[in-house]
């Protein structure tokens, strides 16, 4: 443990932190000592107060045990138990509704974002930005998962109106009110990232580095990915209803345009049969995969609509571990 980490526990109160970092925690049990023993030092040489908190995501391994040591040997772990799995974003929202810093940093805990570079971020914070990002430039995934992940953040760029390289990074940076602002937002389909730039003045962008999964598997896949990119796109836009709107104005006016040949064809022609057929099954088959599309599109917008007015918590806190003891859940537990 460090000087300042001794000083505060033999203190037995720890400074109000300036600094919280946050790490929502699922199944991460193989990492997450490594990932103390590197972070702690990086903590300490901050020189500011600061809090790492630990949000424990409902996981079935020992996770939690290994948290609720690193908080009884060092006050400025606290670990918040959720009462089981409710996502990695609704684990960061927890997170921030029980964290205290005035500058909050996010970290997942598979060390594949090294907490050596957290002081990059806090650093452009300090310069003035209200939120920073990390882009992982030269990251350390299978192709298929950058690619994916790079049509995902040109989506998400163009529907926030922030563009940004790298939206999935969860190596960040916020400012206070930013994340207040995020908390009484109370979605229940929230993306952080996308969330917390529409209401920033300042944004930046910082390369950081990226490392291969030291243990354990990874909790995102292709399906994960395309699921986040569909609550972005109907959760930030009206673009996808307008497009539809605008497809059904132009697709009638092409109806009118085609029935008006037909007819006059058939006038000056006489009936002709030689290709109808085809010709009136390629129309159809074109026209009934467009309803289909609308009615999925307007499906999902109805589902987040469901999802608001049912208000059910995005997560459940059932207790806030820190040092020997349990604190009390906070009161309020709706993300």
């Amino acid at each position: 443990m460090s000087v300042a980490g001794k000083i505060t526990r033999l203190s037995g109160v720890a400074p109000a932190p300036e600094i919280s970092i946050v790490i929502p925690v699922y199944n991460e049990s193989a990492n997450l000592r490594a990932l103390w023993s590197r972070l702690e030092p990086v903590i300490s040489a901050l020189g500011r107060a600061s809090e790492a908190v630990f949000v424990d995501d409902g996981s079935a391994d020992n996770s939690l045990e290994i948290l609720r040591g690193l908080a009884a040997n060092d006050p400025r772990v606290r670990v918040v138990e959720l009462a089981r799995n409710f996502g990695q974003h609704s684990a960061i929202l927890a997170g921030f509704r029980n964290c205290k810093g005035e500058i909050v940093v996010t970290l997942d805990a598979d060390l594949q974002n090294p907490p050596e570079e957290i002081p990059k971020l806090i650093a452009a914070i300090d310069a003035g930005n209200d939120v920073v990002g990390g882009w992982r430039e030269e990251r350390q995934d299978r192709t298929y998962r950058r690619l994916a992940s790079r049509l995902h953040n040109r989506i998400t760029s163009a529907i926030v109106g922030v563009p940004m390289h790298d939206y999935g990074c969860m190596l960040r940076a916020y400012r206070r009110h930013i994340i207040d602002t995020v908390v009484e937002c109370d979605e229940k389909a929230a993306f952080v990232p996308a969330l917390a730039n529409t209401f920033a003045k300042r944004v930046a962008e910082i390369r950081v580095e990226h490392a291969e999964r030291a243990a354990g598997e990874s909790k995102y896949n292709l399906f994960s990915l395309a699921h986040l990119s569909l609550n972005l796109i109907t959760g930030f836009s009206m673009l996808p209803m307008r497009t539809l709107s605008l497809t059904g104005i132009g697709i009638f006016l092409l109806d009118a345009i085609f029935a008006i040949v037909l007819m006059a064809h058939r006038f000056i022609y006489g009936p002709q049969q030689e290709g109808a057929l085809w010709t009136l099954f390629a129309v159809l088959f074109f026209f009934v995969g467009l309803i289909f599309l609308a009615l999925g599109l307007i499906g999902e917008y109805v589902g987040r609509i469901y999802i608001e007015v049912r208000r059910r918590p995005n997560y459940i806190v059932r207790a806030i571990h820190r040092g020997d003891y349990e604190e009390p859940s906070a009161p309020r537990t709706l993300g």
